[in-house]
């Protein structure tokens, strides 16, 4: 699967999940004022996150990769202090930088890593896009359902991506994917892309941004606990010393205030 390809089968599967989500259960309409607003987050949400994430992924490293995402949080934080003031708060500040700084540790292990220019720009980017997304709908949250915001934010970035994918797509040959890959892109459709915008944008209706971009940082963490738990990994002195800092960050963040 190219990139691209990978991409609109994301895009369409979770479009067509919340088209059927919303539907039957919600039916809420999109007042014509909040289309701009809607169209905007489906551009650095869908459209600009995916198409940087995948292309700076397949020509860069995946520890560059998960090493530029961390920063989501970091960025996130930036950029609401200009917009959320409760954000101004020391501990938060010291909190998202441990725990940058203990998820870092967890993905090199310690070691040093290699820039590689185009495609950690394009992650960078990535990164940046996501965050934007992250503050930007909050606003929408307030006025709709998370089904709503999603069928329609996952509907316009099909439209996007579509034109730009469909060359790609056409020429798949889906009679030769072994069942093994078309079981990975199901899982991707239905549990990191469906399940996991839909726990983040209802996560944002009850948290501020910058919250709840900061549990990026448990990801690393996770799979490393995973890893260890199913034999493929072992506790080492650092993973020991990264995890501590991300449950200090956890600590810092958690003990501010909500806005």
């Amino acid at each position: 699967l190219s990139p691209k390809t990978f991409i609109l089968l994301r895009v369409m599967g979770a479009s067509v999940f919340f088209f059927l989500i919303h539907k039957l259960f919600i039916k809420e309409k999109i007042q014509r004022t909040d289309w701009y607003l809607m169209i905007i987050c489906a551009l650095f949400g869908v459209v600009i996150n995916m198409l940087c994430f995948f292309e700076g992924l397949s020509i860069t490293t995946p520890i560059n990769a998960s090493l530029i995402m961390i920063t989501t949080p970091l960025i996130v934080y930036f950029i609401s202090i200009f917009k959320y003031k409760g954000d101004r708060d020391l501990k938060k500040m010291l909190g998202v930088i441990l725990g940058l700084l203990g998820a870092g540790l967890l993905i090199t292990n310690g070691t040093s890593f290699k820039l590689n220019n185009f495609g950690d720009f394009l992650v960078l980017i990535n990164a940046t896009s996501y965050a934007l997304y992250l503050i930007l709908v909050k606003s929408i949250m307030r006025k709709y359902h998370a089904i709503t915001v999603l069928k329609t934010v996952f509907l316009i970035g099909l439209v996007i991506i579509f034109p730009i994918a469909y060359k790609d797509l056409i020429e798949l040959n889906f009679h030769v994917m072994p069942t093994h890959i078309i079981l990975k892109v199901l899982f991707v459709v239905f549990f990191t892309t469906c399940g996991a915008y839909f726990l983040n944008i209802y996560a944002i209706k009850q948290l501020n941004p910058s919250k709840v971009a900061f549990y990026i940082y448990l990801q690393p963490l996770l799979a490393t606990l995973l890893s260890i738990i199913l034999g493929k990994d072992m506790l080492s002195s650092t993973k020991i010393l990264a995890s501590i800092l991300i449950f200090i960050g956890v600590y810092f963040v958690l003990k501010t205030n909500n806005t």
